[in-house]
């Protein structure tokens, strides 16, 4: 018998949702307002498996501007979405035109949300050293 996922409940379908709005906000010339609204005030980030945490939306978004800040181009390509319950997870490639190079980023980002915000994010970066 062939396996199939469960549809996504409301509470599902709108944390994908919140996800998808924060992956499509990351376009060049970054808007951090934009992307920020979707992080509570007290977000946890970790840029890989390895990283340290980084806390709250203003130190996520330096660290963030400190790598992306100066591409040309931004742009993450979500290849797969699931979520069970306030965690989403989706598998994707983040593509970054920087001035001295292009990054094609394979990326499974892990996100805990919490009454419509993301509070805790994790990124899983495969096959490339940062």
């Amino acid at each position: 018998r062939p396996a199939q996922a469960a549809q996504p409940t409301s509470e599902e379908a709108a944390n994908i949702e919140v996800v998808n709005q924060f992956c499509a906000a990351f376009t060049a010339p970054l808007d951090w307002p934009r992307i920020t609204s979707h992080l509570t005030a007290d977000c946890k980030y970790r840029a890989t498996q390895t990283a340290p945490m980084v806390e709250g939306p203003a130190a996520i978004e330096a660290f963030l501007d400190s790598f992306a800040g100066n591409a040309s181009a931004i742009e993450w390509e979500i290849v797969d979405t699931w979520a069970r319950g306030p965690v989403v997870v989706d598998d994707r490639i983040d593509r970054f035109t920087l001035p001295d190079q292009q990054l094609d980023i394979p990326v499974v980002g892990v996100f805990h949300l919490i009454d419509g915000k993301i509070a805790e994010w994790t990124d899983f970066v495969f096959g490339i050293e940062l």
